[in-house]
Parts: structure tokens; C-alpha cells; sequence
């Protein structure tokens, strides 16, 4: 067997670092977004401060965020801060959960900062895991789940499927890959967050999902902790009006990636982390999403040459056809490659590129010529038959392509400053 050599110190974390908690300064800041929340307000920050200091060994802070409370929110979060050294309070003239979160972890002095809503829904079991990958520099962000296997979830149907059906639509839409977008029970790294943050506009409850997809579009690592939640029946959150404003975020959010409004390559190369650092030969990283997007590529490949081959089969034999039909659709499916499947940019070596697929494309021709004469000369096939055995011949030759294109023609040590990895 051959062992993985390593390029690199891989001794050394690959992304963050682990932070500093050998500090007078808060290393966790937990944020409590509240609007008239004067009845739940001090029950929760007694109970999230008693379970701080019973289970987080390192400073802390918890901040009261009032986001324009016209009851007695702001008096009763003024008492509290009178009460514990540990607790304060900001007060904000504008409402919204992203406003207030966006406010206070652009200026918090903590190395992790965290949120969870007033009415503790979620365990607070569930906060020591979610903050301990950002701690040991595992991970960049972290977010509780309802969704993710292990999680135990109390609430009702109707709100479950409204949860499910809206990231079932982030992962259609927006390619999200993390399982629950809206959970009130999130954590975020310092540094991470003020690079972040400055692109994040939404100042409501899309907030949460705009932060993460900009995060996994930014190659940042987000940890999902199974939570145990209890719906809070006095939920004050409108669904419609909220649902609505969700979808508007989808399509901004979706504008904003297409327009570069949204730097994601300055912001990736920031903070993206480093490749792994180890040489497998054989099992490239990139492999997995190579093949996914080869396959997507040679699907439409192949529909078109099979329907080139059908239209000039009738007038110019089946030789003939089949050669400019393989022709025709070599070239288109080394371009769409080259940049989709490689990661190739711009126009140097694009000839040399054609060229060398063109070369690929002649073992192509063998290979299927050469299933079509043996087939004649066994028999006299229909058209079905023809097709059959050339779709059979042209999978040999693309399995064939693949091997050619990602091991000859965009080898990335031919093409140290041209190639790149797809994204």
C-alpha cells in the first residue's frame, strides 16, 4: 500500500486556529435578541447565566440586545446587568433579529460569539457542542438543528413542515448543504464574522440563512449540533408575512451571487480553508465533483450526438454520420469541460486544449466506427440496433475521455497557472 505523503505540516490546524482563552477579555459572547419580551426576559438570562458559570470554564458575556421594546424589556435587561458583572445591554432604536445580531457582533471584543432566542427552546446542553469546534478552530461557524439525525423535537406538525419545506427550497435554490437554516441557536468566530458581516444586508429573520449560504459559498466549515427543542407556543413570529419575506431574501441573495455583488472569491480566498495537504495518488480531492460534473456534461453530449446521428444518418450513411455527429459535439464537450469539469479560465491553451481533445476525439471515432463495421458486418441492424451499439461504444470512449482529459490534457502540473480546481 502506498502511504499518503503529506506536503505540508498537517500537524498544524488547516483552517482557524484555536483561540486564545488565556484572556482577560470575554472569549464567548452570547447575544439575546428581545422585542416586549418583559415575562420571559429575566427567568431566561438567570438560567443562561447559571449554566454558564457552572459550564464554561472561560470568561463570558451575555448580551441583552433590545431591539426598540416598548414594555418593560429595557428596565427589567438594566436590572439584570445591575445584577450579574457578566450580563449587558444594548438598546436599539430599530427592530429586527439580524439588525440586532449584526450590531452587536460587529462590535463585540469576544473570539466566539453566539445567539439564542429569549424563550430557550433549544437545550442548553446542546451550547458547550456547538462552540467547542470554534474554540479548538475545527470549525468557523456552528448552528443548531432540528433536522439533522439525533435531534428530538417537540412542535407541531404544521411548523415542521413549513421548517422542512423551506430548506428543502435553500438546497434547491441556493445549493445549501446545512440541514436547518432558521434554528435560534447559532455561534460564529470573531474573525470569521468580520469579514462577513460587512456583506450580510438583511435585517430580519432571513439574516440566519444569508449568513450561512454566504459562509458555504466562502468554503468555510459550519458544524450542525443535533438539538432538543420545544416549540414555544407563544411564538410571536408571523409565518406568512415572514415566508414572503424569505422568498424575497432567495431571489435578492441568488441576484447578489450572479451579479458579484457578493465578493465569494476575495471572500473564499480570505477565508476558505487550505487544502487538506497530503498527496493520495490516485484519489484526488477533487475527483467526486469532477465525475459529477463530467457525467452532467456527457449526458447532454451524448443526446445531442445521438440526435445529430439520426438526423444525418438517412443522407449520409452511417459512417458518415457518425463521424461529423462526433465531430460536432467533441468540440462543444471539451469547452464545457475544460471550464466546468477543470476549472480552466480564460483563452491560453484553449488551442492547445481543442487540439489535444481532438486527438481524444480520434480514439472516440475508432471506437465507435469500429462497433458499427463489426456490427454490419455480423448483420443488417435497424436504426435501433445502430444506436445501441454506438450509445455502448461512446460510454467505453467517454469512461476513456475522462481518464485522457483529467490525467493528459488539464493535468494541473502541465498547467500550474492556468488550471485551477472547479468549483
Amino acid at each position: 500500500m502506498t502511504a499518503i505523503q503529506p506536503t505540508e505540516d498537517i500537524s498544524a490546524p488547516l483552517g482557524a486556529s484555536p483561540i486564545d482563552t488565556d484572556t482577560a477579555s470575554p472569549v464567548l459572547d452570547v447575544v439575546v435578541p428581545v422585542y416586549n419580551e418583559q415575562e420571559d426576559l429575566a427567568p431566561c438570562v438567570r438560567r443562561l447565566h447559571a449554566h454558564l458559570t457552572s459550564q464554561f470554564h472561560f470568561p463570558f458575556r451575555i448580551t441583552l440586545a433590545d431591539n426598540a421594546s416598548t414594555d418593560g424589556t429595557l428596565a427589567i435587561a438594566k436590572a439584570l446587568a445591575m445584577e450579574f458583572d457578566e450580563v449587558t445591554v444594548r438598546h436599539l432604536e430599530r427592530k429586527g433579529r439580524g439588525h440586532a445580531l449584526r450590531s452587536v457582533w460587529s462590535t463585540s471584543d469576544a473570539q466566539v460569539m453566539a445567539y439564542m432566542d429569549v424563550d430557550l427552546s433549544t437545550d442548553l446542553a446542546a451550547l458547550l457542542p456547538l462552540v467547542a469546534p470554534l474554540l479548538s478552530g475545527h470549525s468557523d461557524l456552528a448552528i443548531g438543528s432540528r433536522l439533522s439525525r439525533g435531534a428530538r423535537v417537540v412542535r407541531g406538525a404544521k411548523r415542521e413542515v413549513i421548517s422542512r419545506c423551506y430548506n428543502l427550497l435553500l438546497r434547491s435554490t441556493l445549493a445549501a448543504r446545512f440541514s436547518d437554516a432558521q434554528c435560534g441557536f447559532k455561534a460564529i468566530r470573531a474573525d470569521v464574522a468580520a469579514k462577513l458581516l460587512p456583506h450580510i444586508s438583511d435585517p430580519e429573520w432571513f439574516f440566519d440563512t444569508e449568513l450561512l449560504v454566504v459562509a458555504q459559498r466562502c468554503g468555510l466549515r459550519i458544524h450542525e449540533v443535533p438539538v432538543d427543542w420545544v416549540d414555544d407556543p407563544d411564538s410571536r413570529v408571523d409565518i406568512v408575512a415572514t415566508a414572503i419575506a424569505d422568498l424575497k431574501g432567495i431571489a435578492r441573495l441568488a441576484r447578489a451571487f450572479t451579479t458579484g455583488q457578493v465578493p465569494v472569491r476575495s471572500l473564499r480566498a480570505q477565508l476558505g480553508r487550505a487544502p487538506i495537504g497530503v498527496q493520495a495518488p490516485g484519489v484526488p480531492t477533487s475527483l467526486p465533483r469532477q465525475l459529477v460534473r463530467f457525467a452532467a456534461i456527457g449526458v447532454c453530449s451524448t443526446l445531442a450526438y445521438v440526435l445529430l446521428f439520426l438526423l444525418l444518418r438517412q443522407g449520409l450513411g452511417a459512417q458518415a454520420a457518425n463521424f461529423t455527429a462526433l465531430a460536432g459535439t467533441a468540440i462543444a464537450n471539451t469547452a464545457a469541460n475544460r471550464r466546468l469539469t477543470f476549472g480552466v479560465r480564460g483563452w491560453r491553451h484553449a488551442g492547445r486544449h481543442q487540439f489535444e481533445g481532438l486527438l481524444i476525439f480520434g480514439l472516440g471515432l475508432v471506437l465507435t466506427s469500429g462497433a458499427l463495421t463489426v456490427l454490419h458486418a455480423l448483420a443488417d441492424p435497424d436504426r435501433v440496433w445502430e444506436v445501441a451499439v454506438l450509445v455502448l461504444a461512446n460510454l467505453v470512449a467517454t469512461i476513456l475521455r475522462f481518464v485522457l482529459l483529467r490525467g493528459w490534457v488539464f493535468n494541473p502540473r502541465r498547467l500550474p497557472d492556468s488550471a485551477g480546481k472547479a468549483r
